[in-house]
């Protein structure tokens, strides 16, 4: 038996959260956001959470905490399993989601993500071996081929973010006549530099495989730091005359140049622990990955920005648009009210101007 639309059960292990009313007050906004119903079990013991997510089972796919890094074997319905803490990737085939290292507020990821593959389910296509090798694909209804989007999530390149990030903007871009192709990738602090790069240019190639993606009309986006990512692709593609080569990269609060990111510590030293080490001791691999080095890209790019996010990201969208604009690119810029994450709320304005540059891009009327 199938689970409602608007039904999902959440169930926690015995003693993964210290205070029950501050989970249920969190939950209950994260059900309302979305319009959904929930039953929440807080097991007492082993037996009633084996009972209840039995029972979860039965209403399909549910979301489950059983403990960070406890052993968890999801059943064939499927499961979001979320870790508050510190746990390896669950690799087993019926964890479709595992949001880890995000605290309680993982949990409303998790909903969100539960909520987004109910409204518009994704096929997971994978473009290599890794198990974070893969891309969520989102084909409009109708006739084919469409213009496409390909999206790159952000996070500081630190693998306790994920594609979830950018599922919103999948669905909602879906529903707007775009083939969607959310990129799941292997992030530096577990892989490596050269492994992330890899993959993000695998998966733009990988668009090649996609019958109902239209080639000339392929449009590469990332926040934050796939932000980064979205424009050293379509530098790269463009450079080597790929095949498949985006008409047009777009950065969305992007972190657009390392060696200012890097100077500056940003997160907590994020870029020199994805890129190996400092600028200094790594020159040619800033060069080759920081946007505002790559420049001309020789690609129409459009660059995002919220007035009221970290002014370092704010600061460098600016000087990047002006920059590639000396340099003779064709490149837009939009900037407005909101956060880091405005920019890819499909609901918050930013976003609708973003959506219109993107339609004017690749002539989508739908």
């Amino acid at each position: 038996m199938q689970t409602s639309t608007r039904h999902v059960d959440i169930v926690f292990a015995p003693a993964t959260v210290a205070d029950r009313r501050t989970v249920a007050d969190l939950i209950d906004r994260a059900l309302d956001a979305r319009g959904l119903l929930g039953d929440v079990v807080f097991a007492q013991d082993t037996a009633q959470f084996v009972a209840a997510t039995t029972a979860a089972a039965q209403r399909g796919e549910f979301i489950v905490i059983p403990g960070d890094g406890v052993e968890f074997i999801a059943p064939p319905t499927g499961a979001i399993r979320v870790d508050l803490g510190r746990a390896a990737a669950d690799r087993s085939s019926a964890i479709r989601a595992h949001i880890r290292e995000r605290g309680l507020d993982g949990l409303r990821f998790a909903i969100d993500s539960w909520y987004h593959h109910r409204l518009r389910p994704a096929t997971v296509v994978r473009y290599g071996n890794h198990p974070e090798q893969h891309a969520d694909l989102r084909i409009p209804d109708g006739p084919g081929p469409f213009p496409t989007v390909a999206l790159f999530h952000g996070g500081y390149w630190r693998s306790r973010w994920a594609a979830d990030l950018m599922e919103a903007l999948a669905v909602d871009l879906t529903a707007r006549g775009y083939l969607t192709w959310n990129v799941e990738y292997r992030r530096p602090d577990e892989h490596g530099w050269a492994a992330t790069t890899h993959d993000v240019a695998d998966a733009v190639r990988a668009l090649g495989r996609v019958e109902a993606a239209d080639l000339a009309r392929i449009v590469v986006a990332g926040h934050s730091a796939g932000a980064q990512l979205a424009l050293r692709a379509a530098a790269d593609a463009v450079a080597a005359h790929a095949a498949v080569r985006p008409i047009l990269a777009i950065s969305l609060a992007g972190v657009l140049n390392l060696r200012t990111a890097d100077d500056r510590g940003l997160s907590e030293g994020a870029t020199s622990a994805a890129l190996g080490g400092h600028r200094s001791e790594h020159p040619e691999i800033y060069r080759r990955s920081s946007p505002i080095d790559r420049l001309p890209l020789g690609v129409a790019q459009l660059v995002v920005s919220a007035v009221h996010d970290d002014p370092n990201l704010l600061e460098m969208s600016r000087e990047y648009h002006s920059a590639a604009m000396a340099f003779g690119d064709a490149v837009g810029y939009i900037e407005g009210p909101g956060n880091h994450f405005a920019v890819i709320d499909p609901a918050d304005e930013l976003w609708s101007s973003v959506a219109a540059e993107i339609a004017r891009a690749t002539n989508n009327d739908r």
